[in-house]
């Protein structure tokens, strides 16, 4: 006999009319279907279906013996819900062996937050499985609330509202669009982390979407107490806009700049290397103050969110973007931050800060205040000991803005000057030779037994300090996310620690 096929299908939503034409074939052709419920044995997926399931069919309704609350079971809750699902499974295994065909109905899609991907975990690798596809909350939400929920390059973020509320409030205020789903129980922490992030005022309250319940108002005139665990939250992109000049930036407030605004500034700051601890005490007072940051979105994220400040972050290929979005905000008489890692103004968004304000006379009300902060070099070389006590240069290995050609005209130059030489973005993902060309130069001027010295998320979690040389230096072990100090004639190494004199013969 041959085994029968299990089949998850998607029924959306609720509205049984956003059912799919296959989802309707699998149902009717059906052998056995499957449904969950709560305890009180009253399934959602089924209710939307129910027209559909033919006479005759095998029903197995797989209801859950626990919900919320306690339970007497030796391992807990997730102990009995994980027996629960082994039994379920072994129910529609011994249909599958028969030979039946098994429908599985899951509200939305099956692989999206369903209860189904647990029979999955279980009988996918035994049986023959098919995925049938459903209309999603999050797609009935954004109807429902009828407002574009993500366009152009915005990000889309799906949330659980079961986050603690500080990581909530972080995701939240790091990207675009956002849907926050499983509420019930979490309302009122999810609207104290859409609070602390800024986005209170923009976040949509939909209830029971597609179906003849449906409910929408905003968050912030929900009443806690009576929110079903079918809900979901939705807060809108900002979306995009292009200007006469052709930049491209968030959509900005029409209001005119007022005398008493002028002039503007735009606080550019570094966050140093890594940890808080690095971070200045002039940087943490500043971005108490600020409305906005705007950055590379690692170095956003590391910016706390809090009531009424705003984050826009970005990639890491669009430097003088990021600066024109930050002197836009600075010129509406926003109070700004642009943030960089280390300081900003060792190959970080100081420059781009100022580049931009050059290009365009509209920028020039503009006061651009820069905050420093530690470098990577600075932390490196701590860690190591005082492989810069001397005199010593800092060159990028990136050759995205310069030749390579200049790259090596300026190791030379360092080479021969018998500088130590910190080396910021030795490898990437694209750059791979650029270490090895660098070694083979330097060997042309320095001895072998040149101390080298190559930090590693340096004040992060998994640092790593690794001391060798010049002639043993391995080009396979750096990464992007390594900086590297290369000693000079003054530099030695006593025990663990890498040292450069100030004096020199």
């Amino acid at each position: 006999m041959t085994d029968g096929t299990l089949y998850a299908v998607g029924v959306g939503p609720g509205d049984p009319e956003l059912l799919t034409v296959k989802a309707a074939r699998m149902i009717a052709g059906a052998d056995v279907v499957a449904y969950y419920s709560g305890t009180r044995g009253t399934s959602i997926a089924r209710s939307i279906v129910a027209d559909l399931i033919p006479t005759g069919v095998i029903e197995e309704l797989l209801a859950y013996p626990v919900t919320v609350g306690p339970t007497d079971h030796p391992d807990g809750y997730y102990g009995e819900i994980e027996e629960f699902y082994d039994t379920a499974a072994v129910r529609l295994a011994e249909h599958l062996e028969a030979g039946r065909s098994v429908v599985v109905l899951a509200e939305g899609d099956p692989l999206f937050y369903s209860s189904y991907m647990y029979l999955h975990d279980r009988l996918a690798g035994r049986f023959r499985c098919e995925i049938v596809p459903g209309v999603t909350s999050v797609s009935a939400s954004s109807a429902a609330v009828g407002v574009p929920l993500a366009r152009h390059e915005d990000v889309l973020t799906v949330l659980p509202g079961t986050l603690p509320v500080p990581e909530l409030a972080r995701r939240l205020a790091g990207t675009d669009a956002v849907v926050i789903m499983k509420l019930g129980r979490t309302f009122a922490g999810v609207r104290e982390a859409l609070r602390q992030a800024g986005r209170l005022a923009d976040a949509v309250y939909v209830e029971r979407a597609s179906t003849g319940r449906e409910v929408v108002r905003t968050v912030a005139d929900v009443d806690p107490d009576a929110v079903p665990y079918f809900s979901s939250i939705v807060v809108p992109g900002p979306g995009r806009r292009a200007d006469s000049g052709g930049r491209a930036g968030r959509q900005m407030p029409s209001t005119a700049l007022s005398a008493d605004r002028t002039p503007a500034e735009l606080l550019v700051i570094g966050l140093g290397p890594g940890p808080d601890r690095w971070v200045t005490p002039e940087v943490t007072d500043a971005l108490a103050l600020v409305d906005h940051v705007v950055g590379y979105g690692p170095y956003v994220d590391r910016v706390p969110p809090r009531p009424g400040l705003q984050r826009h972050a970005s990639g890491n290929t669009v430097e003088l973007d990021r600066a024109r979005l930050a002197l836009d905000l600075a010129l509406r008489g926003e109070k700004v931050a642009l943030v960089s890692g280390g300081d900003a103004g060792v190959f970080g968004m100081a420059s781009a800060a100022f580049e931009a304000v050059a290009a365009d006379p509209a920028y020039a009300r503009v006061r651009v205040t820069v905050l420093p902060g530690v470098t990577a070099a600075q932390a490196v070389a701590a860690r190591a000991g005082a492989p810069l006590g001397g005199d010593y240069v800092v060159l990028s290995l990136s050759d995205r803005l310069k030749s390579w050609a200049v790259i090596e005209r300026r190791l030379r130059a360092a080479a021969t000057a018998d500088l130590a030489i910190a080396l910021y973005n030795p490898a990437s993902r694209s750059r791979v030779t650029q270490v090895a060309e660098a070694r083979t130069l330097l060997l042309e001027h320095r001895s072998p037994a040149t101390p080298v010295v190559i930090g590693r998320d340096v004040g992060r979690p998994g640092e790593e300090l690794v001391v060798t040389t010049l002639g043993d230096l391995d080009p396979s072990i750096v990464d992007m996310r390594c900086l590297l100090i290369i000693g000079g004639s003054g530099t030695s190494v006593t025990g663990d620690r890498v040292w450069t004199r100030r004096s020199q013969p």
